[in-house]
C-alpha cells in the first residue's frame, strides 16, 4: 500500500511487518484489509485505523519498510526457463493470499477464504494454513518456508520468488582444475600442426606436461570420461579437433566478426585460383594423369571468366593466358549447339554487335574486365612476368594470405560446384577423397587433355 508523502507520491510504502509513526508512537503494521490497517504498538496495544485516516495524519511516517523494485523483472523472468518462470508466478498468488486474504492482493476481487482471513486468522496461523496446503496438493512445504517466501517477495518481489538454481552462470569446464585447463590448452595448440591422434594421446602429453610443471603426481588428471569434455569443451569451437586438414582450415578463418565480400558491379574483383581435377586424363604420351584447372571467377555474377587446362604445373604464361581469355570474347567452337551463341543469349546483343564486331559469332560467354584480381601466394601468380601482365592491362593485383583458403572462398566454392557438376560425370573420376575412390579410375581414363579443356568450356556457357 503506498502513501504520499511530502507531496511527492509514491515515496513509502506501507506493508506487513513495516514500523510506522502515527499520533506520536510507533506501531507495526499486523495486517491489512477492507481498506483498514491494524496496528500493533511496543507495548501490545492494538488499533485499527482507516488508512484514508493513517495518511492525513501529520505525524505520519514510513519508518521501516523494505524495498520494493520500482520496475517489475519481466526482462529477466522472461530469460528463465517456463517451468522455473511458472512456480515463481503461481508463489506470488500463494505469498499475496498469505499477506492480504486474497491471491491478487488486498484490492483484488474474489472470494476471500477463511483460512486466510487477516480479521479473523493471525499472519502465523495463515503461514500454517498455506503450509498445509501445498503439502496436500503434493508439494511438501513448511510454514517457515512460507515465511521465507514473503520475506523474499518483499525485498526483490517476483524476482525473490525464483529458483535462482536456473540462473546460476554455468562454465562449460564445469569444476575442473584450473592447473589442467591450463596444460590441456597448451598441449591443444601445440597439436594444432600435428597428425592426428586420440584423445588417450592428448592425456598422456597432459599428463607428461603436468608433471614438469608441478612435479610427479602433484596434479591429478579426473577421469577419462571427465576428461573427454574438458577436450571437447576447451577444442571444440577452436577448431583444434578432427583431422589434420580440417584443424589446417579452421586455424586459417579469419577471426570473427566477419566481414562480406561486397561488390557493385561485373569486373570489380575476380579471383584466381588452381586445383587438381578429380578426373584422369589421357596425355599425349600415352601416361594418365590428374590434369590441373585454373579459374578466374567474377565475384559480382559468379560467372567463370576463363579457365585454362593443363598437366601438373602450371605456369606463369599459363595464368598471363587466362588474362587474355578475359578481355575478349570466346569462338563458337566446331559442333557446339546454336543456343550457345551470343546471338541467342539474353544480352543486348545487336548493341554490344555495335561497339565490338569481334562478338560476331562469338560464344554466350560475357566479355568481364578486371579491376582487382585477388590470387593467393603461389609462384604462378607473383611471378615477375603474371605481374607485369597486369600492369599492362592496368589490373591491381591484391595477394590473399598464405595458407588462407577462406580469404578466397567464393573460388573455392566454384571448385567444389565444378566437381559435383561437370568432374564427377567424367570418366576416370577419382572423387575428393581415397576412401571414396574407386577400384580403378585410372583404367577408366578414356579423355585427352584437349578433349576435357573442350568440353569444360562448353559446360562454363551451357551448364
Amino acid at each position: 500500500m503506498r502513501a504520499a508523502k511530502g507531496g511527492v507520491p509514491g515515496r513509502s510504502v506501507v506493508e506487513l511487518g513495516c514500523q510506522v509513526r502515527f499520533g506520536g508512537r510507533t506501531w507495526t503494521v499486523g495486517a491489512l484489509a477492507g481498506g483498514q490497517v491494524w496496528l500493533v504498538a511496543e507495548d501490545g496495544e492494538v488499533a485499527a485505523v482507516l488508512l484514508s485516516l493513517l495518511f492525513a495524519d501529520a505525524g505520519f511516517e514510513v519508518l521501516d519498510a523494505p524495498g520494493v523494485a520500482g520496475v517489475p523483472p519481466w526482462g529477466l523472468l522472461e530469460s528463465l526457463p517456463e517451468a522455473v518462470r511458472e512456480r515463481a508466478l503461481v508463489w506470488e498468488r500463494h505469498v499475496r493470499e498469505v499477506e492480504t486474504g486474497r491471491p491478487g492482493g488486498s484490492g483484488a476481487a474474489g472470494p476471500l477464504r477463511a483460512e486466510y482471513d487477516p480479521q479473523t486468522r493471525t499472519l502465523a496461523q495463515r503461514e500454517e494454513a498455506k503450509a498445509a496446503e501445498l503439502s496436500a496438493a503434493g508439494m511438501p512445504t513448511s510454514a517457515v518456508t512460507v515465511r521465507r517466501m514473503r520475506a523474499r517477495y518483499r525485498q526483490e518481489g517476483v524476482w525473490g520468488l525464483v529458483d535462482h538454481r536456473a540462473t546460476r552462470p554455468r562454465s562449460v569446464l564445469g569444476r575442473a582444475d584450473e592447473r589442467v585447463v591450463a596444460a590441456l590448452r597448451e598441449v591443444l595448440e601445440a597439436g594444432r600442426e600435428r597428425s592426428s591422434g586420440t584423445l588417450g594421446r592428448l592425456r598422456v602429453y597432459t599428463e607428461r606436461l603436468l608433471a614438469e610443471q608441478y612435479g610427479e603426481g602433484v596434479v591429478p588428471l579426473p577421469s577419462s570420461a571427465t576428461f573427454n569434455r574438458l577436450v571437447h569443451a576447451l577444442a571444440g569451437g577452436r577448431g583444434l579437433l578432427g583431422s589434420a586438414r580440417q584443424r589446417r582450415w579452421r586455424s586459417a578463418r579469419p577471426a570473427p566478426p566477419f566481414v562480406p565480400t561486397t561488390v557493385m558491379a561485373p569486373g570489380e574483383l575476380v579471383m584466381l585460383d588452381s586445383t587438381v581435377l578429380d578426373a584422369f586424363v589421357v596425355l599425349d604420351d600415352g601416361v594418365v594423369e590428374r590434369p590441373e584447372l585454373t579459374i578466374a571467377l567474377d565475384v559480382a555474377t559468379r560467372t567463370i571468366c576463363a579457365a585454362v587446362l593443363r598437366a601438373k604445373g602450371t605456369r606463369s604464361v599459363d595464368a598471363a593466358q587466362l588474362l587474355a581469355q578475359m578481355m575478349v570474347p570466346a569462338p563458337m567452337r566446331p559442333g557446339w549447339a546454336e543456343a550457345l551463341a551470343m546471338e541467342h543469349s539474353v544480352v543486348p546483343y545487336e548493341r554490344l554487335l555495335s561497339v565490338d564486331a569481334r562478338l560476331g559469332g562469338a560464344a554466350a560467354r560475357p566479355v568481364i574486365t578486371p579491376q582487382t584480381i585477388v590470387v593467393d601466394q603461389g609462384k604462378v601468380f607473383v611471378s615477375s612476368s603474371f605481374i607485369a601482365a597486369c600492369e599492362s592491362l592496368g589490373v591491381s593485383v591484391q595477394p590473399a594470405p598464405p595458407g588462407n583458403g577462406p580469404a578466397k572462398g567464393h573460388v573455392e566454392r566454384a571448385f567444389s560446384s565444378i566437381n559435383t557438376l561437370f568432374v564427377q560425370h567424367v570418366a576416370g573420376y577419382t572423387a575428393s577423397h581415397t576412401g571414396e575412390r574407386g577400384k580403378d579410375p585410372a583404367g577408366e581414363a578414356v579423355w585427352t587433355l584437349a578433349q576435357l579443356a573442350e568440353m569444360f568450356r562448353e559446360w562454363i556457357i551451357c551448364g
